[in-house]
């Protein structure tokens, strides 16, 4: 059977199940049809290598997705694949609706990290079920998300819902890497095809569970600023045999030793004293306590200690920088004449990649070592951009009250917390953009088992299916008439 009778059958079967049955069979069966399509888009998608490597190509899974929805009726004049190279092109896709409101616009990443059949216990270019998970790279960052995405269109499209607003869904290159990031090339050169109210994004697993049992549902309303920065030290070099005090490597490792030993100052905005706020409700007494005491002016140092002895509290409450990368020397009986590293950064909103810089300069303390911005394209510069990080939207209620409903009868107790993710995006762009984004994806991961960029990446089989029907009738809540 080809993909396109596959679809056509799974197209039929939607049909199907709104024209028989009772309500509850209707829904379920619909709900069981659209499943399936999704986790054949998803295989489809795992099968397409989009990694930034000469074997990786964007396009070929822009182009296979735009069949797709040709095929269940999307007029031509509706979709678009497009970009800067023959690679790295992207798919922008709307439903149109009344008009009576202004669009929404869905984003997600087709492109992944690359990923080593040597490496996994699966190939990781095919999808594989096993034990009740998903394996495959891009499950979970993000051709998951990507898939439930394009199903849910696929199924209003089927349906005939005209919704009260244009639904568009870009799916583009370049999150994960490389110089031609779609969300910001399409903002540049056609931001007519992707304008909208608002931004709702996949890029984040959202209900986080321990030992099995959901804790929470996060809504990230917030990002940090991804930057680079290259430390560099130079001098004459000379014979191993003759060392001199003024060694490159010497100096450049005591340098990061003193970034090591270096935080930078704590610091809330209206994301994260939500956040903190709400979790303090659901956390253990201890936790909860100190979350409400760093919420005090001035927050408590001993509370700010113990929550900052967490990775994912100190994340998301201090700009870090860490390095990443080291390269010196060019012999092994030579002195080095070169040392370098990488140093990579995640700033707080409200400080720029060049405030960040002199920081690092003041830090690092001696000007032998010199400090320059690392540009996505592997362009180096003396000044960093100035631009400092997007304000946090609004929690808009047309986005905010169906969700928090939604979560109500899907997971009851559970609540809808706003974070801000210690992590960078294509909402940096959006956001930039003066587009409200709101990132989240209904799968349910424990955060000990995130597997994404990593060997085996997987979600739970049963978790796809649930968030496959949940974000179809968030879809429909918040473009209701």
């Amino acid at each position: 059977m080809t993909l396109g009778t596959c679809a056509r059958l799974v197209a039929g079967a939607l049909l199907l199940a709104v024209a028989a049955g009772a309500p509850g069979a209707v829904a379920a069966d619909a709900a069981s049809a659209s499943n399936a399509l999704a986790r054949e888009l998803l295989a489809q998608l795992i099968a397409i290598n989009t990694t930034d490597t000469p074997r990786g190509n964007v396009t070929t899974a822009a182009e296979a997705m735009a069949q797709r929805l040709r095929s269940a009726g999307f007029a031509g004049a509706d979709i678009q694949v497009l970009g800067p190279s023959e690679r790295k092109k992207n798919l922008v896709v709307r439903l149109r609706g009344t008009g009576k409101r202004k669009p929404v616009l869905l984003i997600g990443h087709l492109d992944v990290v690359e990923a080593r059949r040597e490496d996994w216990s699966t190939d990781p270019f095919q999808l594989v079920e096993k034990d009740g998970d998903y394996y495959g790279r891009g499950t979970l960052d993000m051709k998951g998300p990507d898939a439930i995405m394009l199903a849910a269109l696929i199924r209003l499209k089927q349906e005939g819902v005209r919704p009260a607003r244009d639904i568009i869904l870009a799916l583009t290159a370049d999150e994960e890497g490389g110089g031609a990031n779609g969300v910001h090339w399409l903002l540049q050169q056609h931001r007519e095809l992707i304008d909208a109210q608002f931004v709702l994004s996949g890029d984040d697993y959202s209900v986080l569970t321990e030992n099995g049992r959901p804790l929470f549902f996060k809504l990230v309303a917030s990002e940090k600023v991804y930057a680079d920065f290259q430390l560099r030290v130079t001098n004459k070099g000379g014979h191993s045999s003759e060392p001199v005090p003024d060694n490159a490597i010497y100096t450049l490792t005591r340098g990061l030793d003193r970034l090591a030993a270096y935080e930078f100052p704590f610091e809330l905005n209206a994301v994260t004293r939500e956040y903190y706020r709400r979790l303090a409700e659901i956390e253990t007494p201890q936790r909860a306590a100190d979350m409400r005491a760093i919420l005090r002016d001035p927050p408590d140092k001993e509370a700010l200690e113990r929550l900052s002895r967490e990775a994912s509290d100190r994340s998301i409450t201090r700009t870090t920088c860490v390095a990443t990368r080291l390269d010196a020397g060019h012999a092994n009986n030579a002195l080095p004449q070169r040392a370098q590293a990488v140093v990579n950064c995640r700033i707080l909103p409200g400080h720029s990649p060049e405030e960040v810089r002199q920081r690092l300069l003041q830090v690092l303390s001696n000007p032998a070592i010199t400090v320059s911005y690392l540009a996505g394209d592997g362009t180096l510069s003396a000044g960093a951009p100035a631009g400092r990080g997007f304000a946090p939207p609004p929690l808009l209620p047309e986005v905010l009250t169906p969700l928090d409903r939604l979560v109500a009868e899907t997971w009851p107790g559970l609540r809808v917390i706003p974070a801000m993710s210690a992590g960078a995006s294509d909402a940096t762009h959006t956001s930039a953009a003066g587009l409200p984004t709101y990132t989240f994806s209904p799968l349910t991961i424990d955060p000990n088992d995130d597997r994404e960029h990593g060997r085996d990446e997987r979600i739970g089989a049963a978790s796809f299916d649930q968030a496959n029907e949940f974000f179809y009738r968030y879809l429909r809540m918040v473009t209701a008439p």
